[in-house]
């Protein structure tokens, strides 16, 4: 059955999705929130690599990982990058925050650590539009968004999706019983643009556009649909993808999972990293066809920590050997204000990811014991 147009954006606008965007329709930006650097980056996606990833698999094999090999020979990287802990929620935390954060692998408790939303929404004046996270899923990974210090908290925190709930069980339930609704055709679009620009034209009205476009990218574009070993992942990048290219924030970030299949499947593992790696090059490609973000747009991709050495009794590679295998990573850099071609052996920690990032906005991560990321900027 074909929805009608008109309905969809009466349900929408009401449905989970819709809600959990309407921070956007809302927020307005504060004089604060201009470059205080003078660098060309306006808008990051930071990827945290999550779920253990070793050198070994990327850049250790460079048929695995094309895209970010590309994009090594066009930026920075760090082959000694030294990890926080052993603990998946503790390690991909220490990157938000610039600290180790020694967390239980089931602990699910916020910390007190500030987190770098926080530094950049209340110290720039950043909006609540300003700054996202893309999950892959996973009751934990809602605490990256912001931590519990009494300077900062919630109202300076990022606004998350994971690529399974944006839409909720009403919304889906909605979709099973109306079916998709078809994309409109350029000469629709421009006659309902003309429409709304008549009724009226306010940032309200814009606002309410981007959310109705973001929602059809998603249903149209088959993001609930994606199947395979990276599947989570593959959602977070696309949900990414969307929010990038439709709402331009200043920081996207991606947290991803699925490479921890390595524990009982090794081949799958391999998978994993290959399929995410294709999955980074669409969201490169995305922004580099993008005029209002090419050029504009940095990248940091960052892996929480690698595996062990050796394979496991199942053939698949676990991560508490304390070996260099688990302990050091690689981390990437690729941008408008980063070098060239240039690979660091200095080593450098998980930690130096949060401060950097500040310091390219121009904010300070003034809690964190992490240091900026050495030979990154040009």
């Amino acid at each position: 059955m074909s929805l009608d147009r008109r309905e969809f954006l009466k349900w929408s606008a009401a449905a989970g999705a819709a809600a959990s965007l309407s921070g956007y329709l809302s927020a307005q930006q504060k004089p604060g929130a201009q470059k205080a650097a003078k660098r060309k980056t306006e808008h990051l996606v930071l990827i945290a690599f999550a779920g253990g990833v070793r050198t070994r698999e990327t850049f250790g094999t460079p048929a695995n990982v094309p895209v970010m090999v590309s994009m090594a020979e066009e930026g920075v990287l760090f082959p000694r990058a030294r990890t926080a802990n052993l603990g998946h929620f503790g390690a991909a935390l220490s990157i938000f925050t610039g600290n180790a954060e020694q967390r239980g692998i089931r602990e699910n408790v916020r910390g007190k650590d500030v987190t770098l939303f926080e530094y950049l929404r209340k110290d720039l004046g950043w909006g609540p539009n300003e700054a996202w996270i893309a999950t892959s899923g996973g009751a934990q990974q809602v605490n990256y968004a912001y931590g519990l210090h009494p300077e900062y908290g919630p109202q300076y925190g990022a606004n998350t999706l994971d690529g399974e709930g944006i839409f909720n069980r009403e919304f889906k339930q909605l979709i099973e019983t109306w079916g998709r609704p078809r994309e409109m055709p350029p000469r629709e679009k421009e006659l309902l643009q003309r429409v709304r620009r008549g009724l009226a034209g306010d940032a309200a009205t814009q606002g309410a556009e981007q959310v109705e476009r973001f929602l059809l990218e998603e249903l149209t574009r088959g993001t609930s649909d994606l199947t395979g070993a990276n599947a989570s992942d593959a959602k977070a990048l696309r949900v990414a993808r969307n929010l990038l290219t439709l709402f331009r924030p200043r920081l996207t970030a991606v947290v991803l999972q699925d490479a921890d299949i390595a524990h009982g499947n090794y081949n799958g593992y391999l998978e994993v990293v290959r399929r995410n790696d294709a999955a980074i090059g669409e969201l490169l490609e995305a922004v580099r066809q993008n005029p209002q973000l090419n050029g504009r747009t940095s990248f940091l991709i960052v892996p929480e920590f690698g595996r062990d050495s050796d394979l496991n009794s199942r053939r698949g590679l676990d991560h508490g050997d304390g070996s260099d295998d688990l302990r050091f990573v690689t981390c990437l850099g690729w941008g408008p204000d980063f070098r060239r071609g240039s690979v660091v052996q200095e080593e450098v920690g998980v930690v130096d990811v949060a401060p950097t990032v500040c310091e390219l906005f121009g904010a300070k991560a003034r809690f964190a014991r992490g240091k900026r990321l050495p030979g990154l900027f040009a």
